[in-house]
């Protein structure tokens, strides 16, 4: 008779939903956002990163009267721009010139006012050949690039934009960051929410990391950005030999793998400038395998690709003779990157074809010191450092 009690059983718990309180702990419930207080300030532009399911897209809607949240309240003041979800906020019957004027109408703005932006909404969005067509025949880039003209148009106070901008094409995305650099310069609010941390880390001058749907940490946007990195890139514990997230065919495979200075001292941090060699262990699994590629790929926390150390660009082949277990040096006269953390992807193919590439095998970090003999540096994005002279004449 369980077929019997299962719709009594889901009524119950919709009742407990309606009746349920922030203080309660209930197995059956998932909590999107759970104790989270912060202040954004005018004139603040705020990144909100974290994993997919963090929470992020429910704050958002949540902070533009979207969703109402069930316990707690959010206090915003001024008038608020949203761009949230392809298509959000548009009617699809309608066409792309009665949206405008709608949207500006929902903001509270009189039809002068929107009169005043319109010539300035379209040229920015690029659609006016598709002005008089309903919005459901715009396809999702399309609808994304009049979503954003007008909400940044429409003269709001505080401006909140999802990940949605991904649907854009590099152009349009560099418009988009673009304007909220003014926006912001003019003394707006702007809340973002991106996977991009490079656009992140450039436009926010403070970020809020998530997780679980609860705020890990906020404060300045490259701290935060490190730290989620860190949390992202999550080398395993178990040792490279062990590790399941790997991709290839497996007939070689990466076992171990270390940085060492120049008097053999193994390290996992360094001084900018300094030599160190990156040895990789390394086993052979099939004999008729008798030539391999190798590289190592470093990265930043922002996961900013820097180099790609592949011994074939410097005409170092390995093979015809492979050991089945073997140790791979390789060998950098001075370290010039810039303080902060760094990650190493190992890969290896085979005249077969991928053997093993390993995703964040390992991590260093750079420490600052004295490069140039000055005291000084460039800022921690001027990723490279160089040896140079001036001169004038």
């Amino acid at each position: 008779l369980s077929w019997l009690k299962t719709p009594f059983k889901n009524l119950r718990r919709l009742q407990e939903l309606t009746r349920l309180n922030a203080d309660e702990q209930t197995q059956d419930i998932l909590w999107a956002l759970r104790d989270i207080s912060f202040e954004v300030k005018t004139g603040e532009v705020v990144g909100i990163i974290g994993k997919n399911g963090a929470g992020k897209s429910t704050l958002l809607k949540i902070l533009s009267r979207i969703t109402e949240p069930s316990s707690g309240r959010a206090e915003v003041s001024g008038r608020v721009g949203s761009l949230l979800e392809v298509g959000t906020g548009f009617h699809p019957e309608m066409t792309g010139r009665e949206n405008i004027y709608m949207n500006g109408t929902i903001l509270g703005m009189t039809k002068k006012e929107i009169d005043r932006k319109f010539d300035e909404i379209v040229d920015f969005s690029g659609v006016e050949k598709f002005l008089d067509t309903p919005i459901k025949r715009y396809s999702s880039g399309m609808s994304v690039r009049l979503a954003f003209s007008v909400a940044a148009h429409l003269e709001p106070e505080v401006l909140i934009i999802d990940e949605v901008l991904a649907v854009g094409d590099m152009e349009f995305q560099r418009k988009c960051l673009g304007k909220m650099q003014n926006l912001a310069g003019e003394g707006r609010t702007v809340l973002f929410v991106s996977h991009q941390l490079e656009a992140v880390s450039n436009l926010c001058n403070k970020a809020i990391l998530l997780r679980k749907g609860q705020i890990v940490a906020q404060g300045n946007q490259d701290e935060i950005i490190e730290l989620y990195m860190k949390e992202m890139s999550n080398i395993p514990m178990e040792s490279l030999s062990e590790r399941k997230d790997r991709k290839g065919h497996g007939r070689v495979k990466f076992t171990e793998t270390w940085m060492e200075t120049q008097d053999g001292k193994v390290v996992d941090r360094i001084k900018i400038g300094e030599s160190v060699n990156i040895k990789v262990r390394f086993e052979v699994h099939d004999a008729a395998i008798k030539s391999m590629i190798t590289s190592i790929a470093i990265s930043t926390a922002k996961n900013i690709k820097v180099c790609d150390l592949k011994n074939i660009y410097i005409d170092e082949p390995f093979g015809p003779d492979l050991p089945q277990q073997g140790l791979l040096t390789c060998s950098l006269s001075g370290m010039n990157l810039n303080h902060g953390t760094y990650y190493y992807n190992l890969f290896c193919a085979s005249e077969f074809g991928y053997e093993d590439w390993v995703m964040n095998a390992s991590a260093f970090d750079i420490e600052p010191s004295d490069f140039y003999g000055t005291g000084r540096l460039p800022e921690k994005d001027r990723l490279c450092l160089m040896n140079y002279r001036w001169s004038i004449e």
